[in-house]
């Protein structure tokens, strides 16, 4: 059974930073792509950062320029440091990946809170 387990949320104050990372554990041979979605009360879940297996990255408009998604395949993680936060980030941040070329073998964590505020 694969898991995800995300760390690194917390709350922090506007400019400030955080690295977020996203562990998975089990039965892997190989992951696709990783990504890191958003999600706040009430709205829907927004894809924030995917980077694929061949290291092509992709981000919200909103995060471009700030966010850095990366990824350790020998260590089945995914990292996604967070610059310049703003109080709109914050957000329960989850991360997704998907261990077939189709991207049909999806997991999700469980995700890790990101409260920015002064």
């Amino acid at each position: 059974q694969v898991q995800l387990e995300e760390s690194g949320g917390g709350l922090v104050q506007p400019g400030e930073s955080l690295r977020l990372s996203c562990v998975a554990s089990g039965n892997i041979f190989r992951i696709n792509q990783m990504a890191w979605y958003r999600q706040t009360p009430g709205n829907q879940r927004e894809l924030v950062a995917q980077i694929s297996s061949g290291g092509v990255t992709n981000y919200a408009d909103s995060v471009k320029g700030r966010f850095t998604i990366s990824r350790d395949n020998a260590k089945k993680t995914s990292y996604l440091q967070m610059n310049s936060l703003k109080p709109e980030d914050t957000a329960l941040y989850v991360c997704r990946f998907t261990l077939d070329p189709g991207n049909r073998d999806v997991h999700w964590g469980r995700g890790t809170q990101v409260t920015v505020s002064s």
